[in-house]
């Protein structure tokens, strides 16, 4: 059950776990301590403890184009972005408007296939049309100068609202609010598209309060779009610092209240998840896939209609297809996923010295929708920076790139080092450490994939060429229940850099069975004879799992049995030399 690619199970150091209630559980303790939070006010932060939007640069100007368009009943002009944190800041910019006394709100997001990314030349012409006084870009616009540049030549007032690393040259805006500008001292650069766009709110709250604007009692409370920051910001994959997770911690306390927006109530009904028990892994791995493709295979308006409409009935209609949209999506892209791997076959087989430090593939057949999943799942499984490419649009000579990396090769430093020696390859780019996005004529493919070999050359180490998981070490048989299981669950939120807690042990498999054709369900015994039921998605390769296996496994409440049944899933699973092969219920595929 090994690959040439298995990783390495680490186990994190156990510091002193520091102070702590009595009350709260010794495990709990021990990984939240491990992660760098040694009391209460640091595991769990509230919103009392956000960082003051004041500290933002450009925050004072933002606000003064904001009262005054709200004062003067101006046309405000939402523009967003076609991935999820884009869909949930524009949704949370038009409703938080609103609230806040904004009467002439209007929103767009530019289409992926037709305008490409962010605020274009071209998109900023077909805008023309609904006459804005001010122009708010959400999630993007920091690497916008021609569009920014076209819209300040119309007579628009612009506000770029933007957590993306800029350039060299910032857009010449009215002003712009990013944690990550150079100039910026914000303490948290962590903050995704969603949580910039609500930090704006909080601070016009507080001009329009200081203007005495709000009636007694009448203040607008923001706390009731914090269901759409939470979701923004577990999919957009930002490190959940401390004030990132008390923003998504306050924002899953409204959706397992059933507080949440009529549209994610919906979606979370569609998606078979129980609100009550939803987690941040709920959101990552089924809300914000299904917001997320609308704006890869159709279009993200449809996502922003979920999330703006109070019509449960049409939330309804429109969860229901964004399910059906991402089973499409699947489809699209195990195909186009199955294509990759068969076009690094070659790859593979080469030795560790010769196989090339990062992978460039390109299909004319591929959906520019879905170039982003396919590069995250190259990456995992050449454990290597991959850039997945596709026509921008059927029959273009000009390409989409979408870049994922791994640990220690910043992907955008690394195309900004590509730019500066081979200037004009790229069209543009732009993006974080471990994700971008790019565009480039075909013809320049073949240099670009040498030049960024080169730098990846240049950049890594054999050592970081073999993923790691970092273990929590192992868990007592009196952990491995549903009270612990439910305490995982709930002492969230996890996510990145706050990983979700993963652990590791021996056991003996007592009994297997295929599901699928892909996936393994187990039975195990712990050394102290504690039998548990296992799942390992897409663990089957056709080999009988070892009669004792070492595993990297989560521990989780087994909410298919229900009850007090708990399930370990598996993420890894390597077999105990020596130890014969466990016997099987049954050879055959079964279905689930």
């Amino acid at each position: 059950m090994n690959s040439s690619h298995s990783p390495r199970i680490s186990r994190r150091p156990i510091p002193d776990p520091g102070q702590w209630p009595a009350q709260m559980l010794p495990l709990l303790c021990r990984l939240y301590a491990a992660r760098g939070a040694t009391d209460a006010h640091l595991a769990q932060p509230r919103l009392a403890q956000l960082h003051p939007p004041e500290q933002l640069q450009g925050i004072d100007a933002a606000v003064e184009l904001l009262a005054t368009a709200i004062s003067q009943r101006k046309r405000i002009l939402v523009v967003g972005d076609f991935d999820c944190d884009g869909a949930t800041a524009t949704a949370l910019a038009v409703r938080g408007l609103r609230l806040l006394g904004a009467t002439d709100v209007v929103h767009a997001v530019p289409n992926r296939i037709e305008h490409g990314y962010g605020l274009s030349v071209g998109l900023v012409a077909e805008l023309a049309a609904l006459q804005p006084d001010l122009l708010v870009t959400v999630d993007h616009g920091i690497a916008c100068l021609p569009g920014v540049t076209a819209a300040k030549a119309l007579g628009w007032q612009v506000l770029v609202t933007d957590h993306h690393l800029p350039g060299p040259q910032l857009p010449p805006a009215d002003a712009i609010v990013n944690p990550n500008r150079g100039d910026d001292g914000f303490p948290s650069k962590a903050l995704a598209g969603v949580g910039v766009m609500f930090y704006v709110l909080l601070a016009l709250r507080a001009h329009l309060r200081r203007q005495g604007v709000f009636a007694p009692g009448a203040e607008p409370d923001l706390g009731v779009l914090l269901d759409l920051v939470a979701v923004g910001t577990v999919a957009d994959l930002v490190p959940l610092d401390a004030n990132n997770r008390a923003l998504v911690a306050a924002g899953l306390r409204r959706l397992r209240a059933g507080q949440g927006s009529v549209g994610l109530q919906a979606l979370i009904r569609a998606s078979g998840r129980h609100a009550a028990k939803l987690s941040a892994s709920d959101i990552g791995f089924a809300l914000g896939p299904r917001i997320n493709a609308a704006g890869r295979l159709e279009d993200m308006s449809l996502g922003i209609e979920l999330l703006l409409t109070d019509d449960p009935a049409r939330a309804a209609d429109i969860a229901q297809l964004l399910e059906e949209i991402n089973s499409e999506r699947r489809a699209v892209q195990q195909q186009m996923t199955d294509e990759a791997q068969a076009a690094v076959a070659r790859v593979q087989g080469l030795s560790l010295d010769s196989r090339p430090l990062a992978a460039c593939l390109y299909d004319p057949e591929w959906h520019p929708g879905v170039i982003g999943l396919v590069a995250s799942k190259m990456k995992d499984q050449l454990y290597r920076p991959v850039i997945a490419f596709a026509p921008a649009e059927p029959g273009s000579t000009m390409l989409r790139g979408s870049a994922r990396s791994i640990p220690g090769f910043h992907i955008r430093d690394a195309l900004a080092a590509v730019n500066a020696l081979a200037p004009g390859l790229m069209d543009k780019f732009g993006g974080h450490a471990m994700a971008a996005g790019l565009s480039l004529p075909a013809e320049h493919l073949a240099a670009f994939t040498a030049a960024f070999q080169a730098e990846a050359g240049r950049c890594l180490q054999p050592h970081q060429l073999q993923a790691e998981l970092l273990s929590d070490g192992e868990l007592a048989d009196h952990e491995l229940d549903a009270s612990h299981a439910r305490a995982l669950r709930a002492a969230g939120p996890w996510g990145q850099g706050f990983e979700e807690p993963l652990f590791d042990g021996v056991f003996s498999v007592v009994q297997w069975r295929v599901l699928k054709e892909r996936h393994l369900r187990l039975v195990l015994r712990t050394a102290g004879g504690r039998e548990l039921n296992a799942i390992h998605f897409g663990g089957w390769q056709g080999v009988a799992p070892s009669a004792r296996v070492h595993l990297a496994y989560r521990l989780a409440e087994d909410d298919y049995r229900g009850g007090d049944a708990v399930q370990l899933i598996v993420e890894y699973c390597a077999a105990i030399e020596d130890a014969g092969v466990a016997a099987g219920v049954r050879m055959e595929a079964t279905p689930a």
